[in-house]
């Protein structure tokens, strides 16, 4: 099940993961890039389903993992993919920009794992893998609350591992640098997105963090590969 997967990480985590022969739930806002990356996924033998999703609502992700159960009857992996970084200066007070990255960076999150959670514990097997970021390990200026809620990912997960850890429910953190995404359209500040922009010139593609998330999914069920992270060999922070 991976949310955020319309586009980016998301995307080639899904292409990715279905070359391996896993049965996907993807789940995104725009339905017309879901149906393209179905059918995509389709047309090379992959199976895929897919949910219009939006992961700020409890209830939907709640109705997102019920039809995952219902369709595959197990949930074995979650992708908390789906993210925003509207990075500004604390200055500008872009409080709208605060909320909707709080809603879907951290309750987004937490929101995929309360979703899985119960079905994973009841069955004693399960993998959550959440997407942290470079930005959860160094703060910078202007990403200062994006970096927040990348620490608070790390935070979430490393407590989800201690917490689930007897029940066979693996945790893993993995933590990008600069990738090739939409994930900068969503700064608002103009400013700071053409500086972003700059430093995203060295960005890697995608397809190298889905195959972090492939290699991570695929350890034996005694080996947890707890957290990576991933930067563009010439990305100094």
């Amino acid at each position: 099940m991976i949310t955020g997967a319309s586009s980016g990480i998301g995307e080639a985590a899904a292409k990715e993961l279905a070359s391996k022969g896993a049965k996907l739930v993807l789940a995104a806002r725009r339905e017309d890039r879901l149906k393209k990356l179905q059918e995509d996924i389709q047309n090379q033998g992959g199976q895929a389903i897919y949910k219009v999703t939006d992961v700020t609502s409890h209830e939907q992700m709640e109705e997102l993992a019920a039809y995952a159960l219902t369709e595959f009857g197990k949930i074995d992996v979650l992708i908390n993919n789906a993210g925003l970084m509207p990075n500004s200066f604390l200055y500008k007070k872009q409080i709208d920009d605060w909320n909707k990255v709080i809603d879907v960076n951290i309750k987004g999150v937490l929101d995929g794992i309360a979703a899985v959670l119960p079905s994973m514990r009841e069955r004693k097997s399960g993998h959550i893998i959440n997407l942290s970021s470079v930005a959860g390990h160094v703060v910078g200026p202007t990403s200062t609350v994006y970096a927040a809620t990348k620490h608070a990912v790390r935070a979430i997960s490393e407590g989800l591992r201690k917490e689930e850890y007897s029940n066979n429910i693996r945790s893993t953190i993995i933590s990008p640098g600069a990738v090739k995404s939409e994930l900068t359209e969503s700064i608002t500040d103009p400013d700071v997105k053409a500086a972003v922009g700059e430093m995203y010139k060295g960005a890697i593609e995608a397809e190298a963090i889905a195959r972090a998330i492939a290699f991570a999914i695929e350890q034996p069920a005694d080996v947890a590969v707890n957290e990576m992270l991933i930067r563009p060999t010439h990305q100094e922070r």
